[in-house]
């Protein structure tokens, strides 16, 4: 080969990146002009926390999964749980509109501390805390390493143990070097995800079918943008150093547990999870559907007893209305 075909190549692949990161600009900005926050800011340490609130009533906490942010909840489950709750949603920290300060961990640990620091803020009274999928890595961690701040567990799907492999609708966030994960956030992810977005998400909705609107009132075009994918690679790449410590741990949980999981989720095996965790954890309870993975989004209904069950149990006769 030339040096001017070398010349010509190394050209055109500068041009094509420069395109794609311009790409990935322009389409940043227009998912953040479209889809606004939809709550206000509460400055804690190591985050900037973006929340919402509504309704009034015993405190429900919501912690959403990985590459994910509040709308998961706000999509199907607010409107049913604002009328008899306060419901609290909170994008993580480096999710949504949350943002993680540079030198913070991206460990469940950090962000417990963090929802800790929000709990404390809002003056919250050991409030029911519900988190799905990695978020119910988070709200475990939360009751752990700060028992006095949580009243119970309502965990959906959660994420509890260390997976034999990565489920392949996340393979493309296990990128060790911080540089590499920089170049592609800003480079490949964007256009490729968008390239993919339909067999990804049937991996993650599966075999339930994907809403229409998930992009939009689900909020699924926010984790398109190349902070969220950053973020994203952190926060499933910390894992590998702290599920293991976490599942040791289960067995001194002291507070009411209840697990919900759909019989056929794609991502995480029921199993291995939802019963692996009952087993460690005196006292605690598993629910299952004939479902996937999405079960906020896809089964509200069902999900939203769920959690209002989980409430009376904890709260009594302040939660007991909402049952009826």
């Amino acid at each position: 080969m030339t040096t001017h075909l070398l010349l010509f190549v190394a050209g055109a692949i500068a041009l094509v990146l420069a395109a794609s990161a311009l790409f990935t600009w322009r389409t940043a900005k227009r998912i953040e002009a479209y889809l606004r926050p939809a709550g206000r800011f509460i400055d804690v340490p190591g985050a900037r926390l973006h929340v919402r609130e509504a309704g009034n009533g015993p405190p429900l906490l919501m912690i959403h999964g990985l590459a994910g942010q509040m709308a998961h909840f706000s999509y199907a489950l607010l409107d049913r749980l604002a009328a008899d709750y306060r419901v609290i949603m909170v994008d993580r920290p480096g999710s949504g509109y949350s943002t993680r300060d540079a030198a913070a961990s991206a460990s469940a640990s950090a962000q417990a501390n963090a929802i800790s620091a929000l709990i404390d803020t809002l003056e919250l009274d050991r409030p029911l805390v519900v988190g799905h999928s990695f978020g119910g890595t988070v709200a475990l961690t939360l009751a752990l390493d700060h028992p006095d701040q949580v009243g119970a567990l309502a965990l959906i799907a959660p994420l509890t143990h260390a997976p034999d492999d990565v489920p392949p609708a996340f393979k493309g966030l296990t990128i060790r070097s911080a540089l590499a994960r920089k170049f592609v956030a800003w480079t490949l992810a964007t256009p490729m995800s968008i390239a993919k977005s339909a067999r990804l998400l049937a991996d993650v909705f599966g075999p339930e079918a994907v809403p229409a609107d998930f992009a939009t009132r689900g909020g699924g075009l926010l984790s398109l943008r190349p902070g969220a994918f950053l973020s994203s690679s952190a926060d499933l790449l910390a894992l590998e150093h702290t599920l293991p410590a976490l599942g040791a741990r289960y067995s001194q949980l002291r507070l009411p547990v209840r697990v919900l999981y759909g019989l056929n989720d794609k991502i995480l095996d029921w199993r291995d999870n939802g019963q692996a965790l009952v087993d460690k954890v005196p006292g605690a309870t598993l629910s299952l559907l004939d479902a996937g993975h999405m079960l906020p989004i896809t089964q509200p209904e069902a999900t939203a007893q769920f959690i209002r069950e989980a409430a009376v149990a904890q709260y009594g006769a302040a939660a007991r209305q909402a049952l009826r």
